[in-house]
């Protein structure tokens, strides 16, 4: 197995970051937070104190707050409403959510600016992870859209980066558009820069290697292959490409001989979320391959979401992921 998370962790723990978890409900978070507390990260768990340390009395040492005792409550509640009132909340409804939905809750921390980062998702979906993080937390001033990405790491592989792969868009955006693939490229480029240090080479995912095939979904991808390469002159980037010619070299030399990183690849972007979403379930259960996501990009802060069929270890992963993306984000800022 590679050891990518473990550097990633290594890189996490040389500047650790407040990483917030709200999902105080699920054990395998408690636990998750017990591992990661002061190793990878500065861990906060919302909820009731009592609760949490009934059910993991290892916690101790961990800041726990409860949002019906914190003393930042108020200015939380009244903060969010200034934020969405023209949206048509009122006050009532920013109330409600600060005191009953801990993801807003743990949003509304990282944009007072009290916490770095938030990770989510083991016992909700994808959108109740997301929306508050898209509501308040917002789209950066360079990115034109976020989108998520899954880290592979694929046991005994040769192909990638010696297994290590991201695979994008596996999480958010369900069928992006030429425009939306290319800028969905560059930052899945940018992601792998940022937590492998090692150069990324981009593969645009079809079912047509270089005009194999024709259709729309094809046109699409060469479509935005063209858009990225003109848009990011900087960026390793080709295709339409199938799989095997983005990551076989043997594969590559017959299905696209004049392609510089053709069998190379080690960031593939897929044309919509159901093949991007199911390309990483497939891999994580045959392949054995772990899977860290869904990892976000695009935001002002670091928000992470995670599958439900997470285990411990995939977010203790996700939080050191975390944490490395809010070092970034903190730099640049």
């Amino acid at each position: 197995m590679n050891n990518i998370i473990e550097n990633i962790k290594i890189k996490a723990s040389k500047n650790m970051m407040r990483i917030v978890l709200p999902e105080s409900m699920d054990e395998r978070v408690l636990e998750a937070a017990y591992l990661a507390n002061n190793n990878v990260a500065k861990i906060i768990l919302i909820g009731n104190k009592n609760e949490i340390l009934n059910k993991n009395n290892k916690l101790k040492d961990i800041e726990i707050i409860d949002p019906k005792k914190y003393e930042l409550t108020e200015k939380l509640i009244y903060k969010l409403y200034e934020l969405r009132k023209e949206k048509g909340m009122s006050l009532e409804d920013a109330t409600k959510l600060i005191l009953n939905d801990y993801m807003y809750f743990a949003c509304m921390l990282v944009k007072m600016g009290l916490a770095d980062g938030v990770v989510s998702g083991a016992c909700h979906s994808t959108s109740n992870t997301l929306r508050p993080a898209l509501q308040i937390i917002k789209t950066h001033k360079n990115a034109e859209l976020v989108s998520a990405f899954f880290l592979m790491d694929v046991p005994d592989c040769k192909y990638g980066d010696n297994g290590v792969f991201i695979f994008a868009d596996s999480g958010l955006v369900q069928d992006p558009t030429s425009q939306e693939l290319a800028e969905i490229a560059y930052f899945s480029s940018e992601s792998f820069k940022l937590l492998t240090e090692h150069t990324p080479y981009v593969g645009m995912i079809s079912h047509s290697s270089y005009g194999s095939a024709k259709h729309a979904l094809v046109d699409k991808v060469k479509e935005a292959t063209l858009l990225a390469q003109k848009k990011y002159p900087q960026l390793n980037v080709d295709g339409e490409f199938q799989v095997d010619c983005a990551i076989v070299p043997e594969v590559a030399k017959s299905k696209a001989p004049n392609s510089k990183i053709a069998g190379l690849c080690n960031v593939l972007i897929f044309p919509n979320l159901d093949c991007g979403n199911s390309a990483y379930k497939l891999v994580e259960r045959l392949a054995k391959a772990h899977a860290y996501g869904p990892i976000t990009q695009g935001l002002n802060a670091a928000v992470n979401d995670l599958s439900r069929g997470c285990n411990v270890n995939d977010i203790v992963g996700v939080i050191a992921i975390t944490c490395v993306q809010a070092q970034y984000i903190k730099s640049i800022k």
